[in-house]
């Protein structure tokens, strides 16, 4: 009896896999990866980030936040003329599955307008939360959501070299690394500082720039076939709700609750 209804099971997720699935790396023999970068653009990490990603001759994708691109246009348009692809985090990074399908829509529409005219319709979940009425809005708004494969816990107070050793470590073709050139929320003090976050991707474009080469999420799914996971992630009201804003996001940012 148990193996029986094992089987249908299997059977809807991989159909919700194949429907509503997240895309999560790409599976290809070529040595390519995808540099993702969250949270920005900002005035301060984004400039030299934008300096080491040229210098290694690497392209990313930025999921940035709508109201900081509002707040920093220029660097909008920068990111876009070094031809980097440019992607929707929100309007100000709530948890997804914590507010109303209504507030989540109206979330990436005021992050699309504010990325405009260089947005593509790919859209990260803050904290990479979702649930399936998440899921559902994104596809009903024409994005593909993008998690990842790879992440280096730079919002975290770890050093370069732990970082960089991290991604080294596990870096494979069609890997999907998730970074961060700010933090929109942070209830660490000394996470806010993207330096050592910088000084991670350096390393690791050095030590690994031999070996694969780093390109934009589009150029990326042209190598292969994006892998689709049934990413479901629930955040936690008490620690969302404990989040100070630190840096300059307090500047435009107000504190959320969640109930």
């Amino acid at each position: 009896m148990q193996r029986r209804l094992q089987i249908p099971r299997r059977l809807f997720n991989a159909v919700t896999r194949r429907m509503l699935g997240t895309i999560t790396r790409v599976s290809t023999q070529d040595p390519i990866v995808a540099l993702t970068f969250d949270d920005g653009p900002h005035p301060e990490f984004t400039p030299p980030l934008l300096d080491v990603l040229e210098r290694h001759q690497a392209r990313a994708t930025f999921f940035m936040i709508g109201q900081a691109a509002h707040r920093y246009p220029d660097l909008l348009q920068q990111v876009a003329q070094a031809g980097h692809t440019i992607g929707n985090h929100s309007w100000d990074h709530p948890s997804f599955p914590l507010i109303s399908g209504r507030e989540r829509r109206a979330q990436l529409c005021a992050c699309q307008k504010a990325i405009a005219p260089y947005g593509q319709r790919l859209f990260r979940p803050p904290y990479g939360h979702q649930n399936l009425a998440s899921r559902l809005d994104a596809l009903r708004l024409g994005y593909r959501v993008i998690a990842w494969s790879l992440h280096a816990y730079d919002w975290l107070d770890y050093d370069a070299r732990w970082m960089a050793n991290r991604m080294i470590n596990r870096i494979k073709p069609g890997s999907l690394i998730l970074l961060h050139n700010a933090l929109y929320y942070s209830s660490e003090k000394q996470s806010a500082d993207r330096k050592p976050m910088l000084e991670a991707v350096n390393i690791l474009l050095e030590e690994t720039g031999d070996r694969f080469r780093f390109v934009t999420l589009p150029e990326l799914f042209q190598h292969g076939q994006p892998q689709l996971s049934n990413w479901y992630r629930h955040g936690d009201r008490d620690w969302l709700n404990s989040l100070k804003e630190e840096r300059s996001s307090r500047h435009y940012a107000h504190s959320r609750r969640y109930y």
